[in-house]
């Protein structure tokens, strides 16, 4: 979607034609992504699950009453007025076994090898996961949206050092690389100038997540912004002797803006996707945190007798990764038709 530039001084108590020309673009689109069944279908679950993460503290505290954080072993509960203990005899002889689902408040979903509520750790795994995915996203589209924007626009040298820079990143499938990096930044602690980020902080996995992916939006942005640079109302802008900065803010960048868009909750659902799968590995976000990817992991010995405590987080990164990826498509169609975006795996 190319914006149109036209400098006009409206009279007194109309609206400018610039400022028309540029809102129209924008209600167009939010009427499609609306009028469109799956992103509104899409819109509405990515809502609930956002609200119900942050409300995750709600309801351990005053649902489940329940320390998502704390073993719970040697604790019972009250069901349907019985005695129930937390860790059960397994009646297949497979030793002790933590209760299942309720259906109730308390332990709605069972309990996890510790004891622990699943479905309050399952509601703050959403808000450490999707601060994960949706910090990371944002921070990978600004990045590559700069760096693409000054590869493009600036060309000649610049725009073959930072080109040569994303092919070497490109150049590792992501998974490997973010593995790699999250095993040697774990074992010491990252300084970058005054800031130093532990192992433990979720900084870390945010970094990692951020730097992979920056390559697969950025070049796209660079190869849009060298076919602007080329248009007549570019070449009109320089011909006046408007700087490069105001170039950038004032045409280059709303050219590109849709394009950012649309890569956003696509790199969200990708990043979701590759936290839970360091989580899962043991090299992403670490205890006492829980993340969808660690719950996943701490379910694994329970497969067989208590499989929801695995299933359940697997079900809330597919259902917000569909919709995220829903979402990115209805905006892709509204806003700029013509992008493909490509990503690495």
């Amino acid at each position: 979607m190319t914006i149109a530039r036209r400098t006009t001084v409206p009279p007194a108590g109309e609206q400018s034609e610039q400022t028309v020309r540029e809102v129209r673009p924008w209600r167009d689109a939010t009427r499609d992504v609306l009028a469109n069944r799956a992103a509104l279908v899409a819109l509405i679950i990515l809502v609930i699950i956002v609200l119900v993460s942050l409300l995750a503290p709600l309801y351990a505290s005053h649902v489940a009453h329940t320390n998502p954080f704390t073993s719970n072993v040697q604790g019972s509960i009250v069901v349907d007025g019985k005695k129930v203990d937390v860790m059960q005899q397994s009646a297949t002889g497979l030793g002790v076994t933590p209760i299942g689902p309720t259906w109730h408040s308390r332990y709605f979903l069972g309990a996890d090898g510790q004891g622990r509520d699943v479905m309050a750790r399952v509601l703050y795994g959403g808000r450490v996961s999707l601060l994960i995915g949706s910090v990371s996203a944002a921070i990978c589209c600004f990045v590559a949206t700069a760096l693409g924007i000054i590869a493009g626009y600036m060309g000649g040298l610049v725009d073959g050092i930072l080109s040569r820079l994303f092919d070497v990143v490109w150049a590792f499938p992501v998974y490997l690389l973010a593995i790699c990096l999250s095993i040697v930044l774990l074992t010491s602690t990252l300084t970058i100038g005054p800031i130093s980020i532990g192992s433990g902080s979720l900084a870390l996995p945010i970094a990692i997540i951020s730097v992979i992916y920056v390559p697969y939006v950025a070049r796209p942005i660079r190869a849009q912004v060298k076919s602007l640079r080329e248009r007549m109302f570019i070449q009109a802008a320089r011909s006046v002797g408007s700087s490069n900065w105001r170039i950038i803010r004032r045409d280059v960048l709303p050219n590109v803006l849709p394009s950012v868009i649309v890569y956003f909750p696509i790199m969200m659902a990708l990043n979701i996707l590759i936290a839970a799968s360091l989580s899962f590995l043991g090299v992403g976000v670490q205890p006492p945190r829980a993340a969808w990817g660690t719950i996943i992991n701490d379910g694994l010995p329970l497969l067989y007798t208590r499989p929801l405590v695995s299933l359940a987080p697997g079900v809330m990164i597919a259902l917000t990764c569909v919709a995220l990826n829903l979402l990115g498509d209805s905006l892709r169609d509204a806003l700029d038709p013509g992008s493909k975006v490509r990503v690495g795996s």
